[in-house]
């Protein structure tokens, strides 16, 4: 469970503003090994929605879809509920640090956007990030594949507009951010190879609705991203004043693009493909 978020509560509303992005780079990483994405099985660890279930569920054999939030889940079942029927996906409640599932059972994992909500120790080396891949490592069989969808400090600081709004939540996310430097550390120790790194330069986390200076006096805009809960309630105040008064004087669509600029260079997210050895 995210230490900072309430999912139960922000997955009601948490799809109005969500895409899959770099679904089909998920794919291609599965697609390395030396079997057919049709009789792969998948782990979709912290699987949230199951927005990315969906976007590859019709590609691969089977998705074990997994997550702590009963509300996310509840979203999950109610998406997939034809393919859950199919036989094509399940679903099940619990931590990614301590996996239901036998050694050695599927072809890949996949984990989207996740790891930042671990309530992680620098100083210590990053406990829970090295039990989450040790549990990865685990899980899958050799040759296959893990992939981690997590941002880079740049991506953090220059590919979302909004998060100029609120400095000190800002900052909170950036500290919740493993360098990718040090994922890929962490997976080396546990016995991973990196296979490489893949931003989807083009992709936007909230779709079209990214776009929209106003989203963030809406709730159900903001639930779309856990940023927002990183804002105490004096913070979120204030940003939300800043967008009426931009919006007032004219100057909100400005706003957007000035601190938008860097994102078509840098991307919002990046992909990191390693396999099991």
């Amino acid at each position: 469970m995210s230490h900072y978020e309430k999912y139960d509560e922000t997955s009601r509303h948490y799809d109005h503003t969500r895409v899959a992005v770099g679904a089909a780079i998920i794919l291609g990483c599965l697609a390395s090994q030396n079997k057919a994405l049709e009789a792969m099985s998948v782990l979709d660890a912290g699987c949230g929605t199951g927005a990315y279930s969906q976007a590859i569920v019709g590609s691969v054999g089977r998705i074990e879809a997994m997550d702590m939030s009963q509300g996310m889940l509840d979203a999950a079942r109610a998406k997939l509920a034809g393919p859950a029927v199919a036989g094509r996906i399940a679903f099940h409640r619990g931590s990614i640090t301590a996996l239901p599932f036998d050694d050695a059972s599927f072809d890949g994992v996949m984990i989207n956007q996740v790891l930042h909500h671990l309530a992680d120790d620098v100083g210590a080396g990053y406990p829970l990030h090295r039990q989450v891949f040790s549990e990865f490592a685990r899980v899958l069989r050799p040759g296959a594949s893990l992939v981690v969808n997590s941002c880079s400090a740049e991506q953090l600081d220059g590919a979302y507009w909004y998060y100029q709004l609120a400095p000190a939540a800002k900052a909170a996310m950036a500290a919740g951010f493993v360098p990718l430097e040090d994922i890929e550390a962490l997976l080396g120790d546990v016995g991973f190879a990196l296979n490489g790194r893949f931003v989807p330069v083009d992709g936007i986390c909230q779709g079209p609705a990214y776009f929209d200076g106003r989203g963030p006096l809406q709730k159900a805009w903001r639930d779309g991203d856990s940023f927002w809960a990183r804002a105490d309630a004096a913070e979120l105040a204030s940003a939300l004043a800043t967008v009426e008064g931009l919006d007032r004087r004219g100057e909100l669509d400005g706003f957007v693009a000035k601190h938008d600029a860097r994102r078509s260079h840098i991307g919002q997210i990046t992909f990191l493909h390693a396999e099991r050895l």
